[in-house]
């Protein structure tokens, strides 16, 4: 199965040979692709509507894949038991939707090896909620897709850590995220160049312009400018 290539990178942040469950699996494109190419074993692939669990049967069916992935209704990790997985996949939900999902499961979650994660909205919220709670970042990843920018991360539950160190991550490194910003990631860098060209354009087409939600709005411009320059200064060293 052919993924976009957003949900190709999410798929390619799951470490072979693992199970792993895919929690709002939505059509379960990415069970089906893991486990019909042999990279992992098998999956339980979850949604909380009955809906979009039916068409996710429907395609593991079309595939032949109905010893190896498991279909469950389960809000969240409610129906998941510990110890069935040892990986598991939150993508293309809002990032409150995720932290509720991870606060609430915390008692299968720390049990996991690895989580990727590809929250829709509030990364910076979901970064530092997954600090907070003790969760260690592996890897970060950022892919262009149909014209929009999807950051991602593989991070180790508190559960795998002999000790619960919470990192401190600058804003900026909330903002954009640590790891990618060390390592220079070129589509990070696009991002940054493009917030900083829109962010410009912007301000100067409101110079000169007067009121007081005028002046609120090129406040905020301001202070996302600085943050996108402050981003691009790793790109300089």
């Amino acid at each position: 199965m052919e993924l976009s290539i957003r949900l190709q990178a999410v798929a390619d942040l799951v470490t072979a040979g693992l199970k792993f469950a895919d929690i709002g699996t939505d059509h379960a494109y990415i069970p089906i692709c893991l486990v019909e190419s042999g990279k992992n074993p098998g999956a339980v692939a979850m949604d909380v509507n009955k809906g979009p669990l039916e068409r996710a049967g429907e395609h593991v069916r079309e595939h032949g894949l109905e010893e190896q992935i498991s279909l469950r209704l389960s809000d969240g990790f409610a129906g998941l038991e510990r110890g069935e997985v040892q990986s598991a996949v939150l993508a293309g939900m809002g990032g409150g939707l995720m932290m509720r999902i991870l606060k609430e499961g915390a008692d299968v979650v720390n049990t996991l090896q690895e989580c990727i994660l590809q929250p829709q909205s509030e990364i910076e919220k979901v970064r530092a909620f997954l600090l907070e709670e003790g969760f260690l970042f592996i890897r970060e990843d950022m892919v262009l897709d149909d014209g929009k920018y999807y950051p991602m991360m593989k991070v180790a539950p508190p559960g795998q850590k002999d000790t619960c160190s919470r990192e401190r991550w600058s804003p900026v490194e909330l903002r954009y995220g640590r790891l990618l910003l060390r390592d220079r990631n070129s589509v990070l860098r696009a991002f940054l160049e493009r917030e900083i060209r829109l962010k410009k354009e912007i301000l100067s087409a409101l110079a000169g312009r007067e009121g007081e939600q005028i002046r609120r709005r090129r406040d905020e411009l301001q202070k996302e400018l600085t943050y996108a320059e402050k981003g691009m200064e790793y790109y300089a060293l």
